[in-house]
């Protein structure tokens, strides 16, 4: 190799370094603004947007972001029950439910799910649904600065308001009204786990389905205390 192209080499990988670190600290400036600012939109949203372009499909986007204290608490605690029982527990990773999923692997059985709610909020705040290494690496480093610099009630928060409920609906405000005609603070407890079910796949899954996997979730909410 050349000492010119073992320059150029050097300069592109400098450069490659300088872009990595600087959307590294974007994301976390990100986060840090989210503590007061709520997101105008997620790479989730754009990403389906562009999906819906591309493949020239009609797309009407519903996204209404609302305070905590206006979502039923019995929505609250359907999604934690369903998504991460112990949200409240842990620090951004799930290190029991890792735990598991990688036994089951191991074992050739199909592999759990063990994304937290923090996991998955950095996930549609900035990756969208890629599953690439580097978005692994990069959500690996930005859950514990949204663990620091937001908090469990901001990150539940936020989550519940930017999650994706079904096609083109985003947060709790925007579901409630879609599939149940109600406000969020309206919900009331069959309907909160009905509509949290939905969430592993929300653009397969409607709620009016979710008759078995709703009473798991309301059996795992009397099992919590709620």
């Amino acid at each position: 190799m050349t000492p010119l192209r073992k320059s150029f080499l050097r300069s592109c990988v400098q450069w490659l370094g300088l872009a990595v670190v600087f959307l590294w600290s974007l994301a976390v400036l990100t986060l840090m603004a989210a503590h007061w600012i709520d997101p105008p939109a997620t790479a989730m949203q754009i990403e389906r947007r562009l999906q819906a372009w591309i493949h020239h499909t009609p797309y009407h986007e519903r996204y209404k972001f609302i305070p905590l204290s206006q979502i039923s608490p019995e929505l609250q605690h359907a999604v934690i029950a369903a998504e991460d029982a112990r949200f409240y527990q842990h620090h951004g990773f799930d290190w029991q439910e890792l735990e598991i999923a990688a036994k089951g692997d191991m074992e050739g059985e199909r592999m759990r799910g063990a994304s937290t709610i923090t996991q998955q909020l950095v996930k549609n705040l900035f990756f969208g649904t890629g599953g690439s290494i580097f978005r692994k690496g990069a959500e690996f480093t930005l859950v514990p600065v949204a663990e620091l610099v937001l908090g469990k009630q901001r990150i539940l928060e936020i989550y519940l308001n930017v999650v994706e409920w079904g096609p083109g609906i985003y947060g709790a405000e925007s579901a409630c009204r879609y599939y149940d005609g109600t406000a969020a603070r309206h919900i009331g407890r069959e309907q909160a786990a009905r509509l949290a079910a939905i969430l592993p796949a929300p653009l397969k899954r409607r709620p009016e389905r979710m008759n078995n996997y709703s009473t798991v979730i309301l059996e795992r909410m009397r099992q919590m205390g709620w």
